[in-house]
């Protein structure tokens, strides 16, 4: 598989923040999930999908590595 070139040759604090960045993105999407669970029609149709521990920890993973790659970013 071919990688775009400033995939290739960034530091390893931008693909901390990359990853970070990405972590965060799937918690949004999974506090979306969330809030269609609690306002559904049917209170007996439930999912299987566990939207609140999913967002809980990649929200969590996403930001330390976002602090991980800011600090990287800091220190040069």
């Amino acid at each position: 598989m071919h990688w775009p070139d400033f995939i290739l040759f960034a530091s390893d604090a931008t693909r901390y923040v990359m990853a970070g960045a990405a972590l965060l993105t799937l918690s949004a999407i999974s506090a979306l999930g969330d809030r269609r669970r609690s306002r559904r029609k049917h209170p007996d149709a439930v999912g299987i999908m566990p939207w609140r521990d999913i967002g809980a920890l990649s929200l969590f993973a996403g930001l330390a590595l976002c602090a991980f790659g800011v600090v990287g970013w800091i220190r040069g």
